[in-house]
């Protein structure tokens, strides 16, 4: 007896809807997937599930359900049955490939990042963050506290960098400056990006001390570490001084008007006359386009309490800093370079 096919036609909102509701565990059977290092075994070509499992020490038919959903809905290939391959979306969550999505697919998926979207409505009636109901207090401390999980984090962050930051280099002339300042930089993925596409330029570093600790090592890689200085502290505090350009990737948007204003307030204390903010963020389009940063703004809700935001709100937000929106220059990515001019 031959097995029924489905009639291809265009789901009924009812059917849209219930694939809405199990996106979740789309999400996690990524993290899954990430987590055992699935597409760093498929490099070489396509493999049998049992064979995966053997090699990443998964359960058999457990692991070739969550590929089976993984490949249905576009992430890998089920080249026959039981039998899986990389395509290229599956592709960007290799360990091994520039841009890789791997550590984010971890991130996304880890109690951290997952137990707050399960109190949208926390936020919704209090206009809190979430994490802070869940946790008992905001996501930088937990990291600092939980080292696992806070190496988790900062190692999505640098493969969200690696993926995003080429496109702002492309897009933005970073040349013009002899001195940049990536604060709150990281493991310096983003400012040694700029700084070995633009040998003239040097950098300075800046984060808190347990983040900048692990920099050396990806600085020294780029062959950047020589042009590069690396220091600790609190930007709500102070930041180095000196510096041409101030640049911030994904920064300002983890925080609220108020706290946001005192990291660009110290900015521009620290910044030459004339001296320029470099923003790299997504900014938030009117009407109903641009569901990436809408649905980024939620879990800027939920988890460091800030936000994305528009053109005006950016705008709004410098001129209470001292400084003044310049232009926004698009890029290749979801992301734009914002630009703003020390007044």
């Amino acid at each position: 007896m031959s097995v029924p096919q489905p009639i291809h036609e265009t789901p009924p909102p009812e059917a849209r809807i219930m694939e809405m509701f199990l996106a979740p565990l789309l999400v996690q059977a990524l993290h899954a997937a990430a987590a055992l290092g699935i597409a760093d075994l498929l490099k070489d070509g396509p493999r049998d599930s049992d064979d995966l499992a053997a090699s990443c020490g998964a359960h058999a038919p457990s692991l070739y359900r969550i590929m089976r959903a993984l490949a249905a809905s576009g992430i890998f290939a089920e080249v026959s049955p039981g039998r899986f391959a990389l395509n290229p979306v599956a592709a960007t969550l290799r360990s091994d490939v520039p841009g890789s999505m791997r550590g984010m697919a971890i991130w996304c998926g880890c109690k951290a990042h997952w137990n707050p979207l399960s109190d949208v409505l926390h936020s919704a009636r209090t206009g809190k963050p979430a994490f802070d109901h869940v946790f008992g207090g905001g996501p930088f401390g937990y990291f600092e506290q939980d080292k696992e999980t806070g190496a988790i984090f900062n190692q999505a962050m640098s493969s969200f960098s690696s993926s995003l930051v080429p496109a702002a280099v492309e897009a933005y002339d970073f040349s013009q400056f002899g001195c940049i300042a990536d604060i709150a930089g990281g493991h310096g993925v983003a400012l040694s990006t700029v700084l070995a596409a633009h040998p003239a330029t040097c950098g300075i570093l800046f984060d808190l001390p347990h983040v900048v600790a692990g920099a050396p090592a990806v600085l020294q890689a780029k062959g950047v570490a020589e042009r590069c200085q690396v220091v600790h502290g609190d930007f709500f505090n102070s930041v180095p001084e000196g510096a041409d350009a101030y640049m911030m990737k994904h920064i300002i948007h983890d925080w609220d008007d108020e706290r946001a204003s005192t990291i660009l307030r110290n900015c521009r204390t620290a910044s030459k006359p004339g001296g320029k903010l470099l923003l790299i963020e997504m900014v938030v389009p009117s009407g109903s386009d641009g569901a990436l940063p809408k649905l980024l703004d939620l879990e800027m809700l939920l988890i460091p309490g800030g936000l994305e935001r528009t053109e005006e709100q950016y705008a709004k937000l410098f001129e209470s800093s001292g400084f003044r929106l310049t232009r926004i220059v698009p890029t290749k990515s979801p992301v734009s370079v914002i630009e703003a001019e020390a007044v």
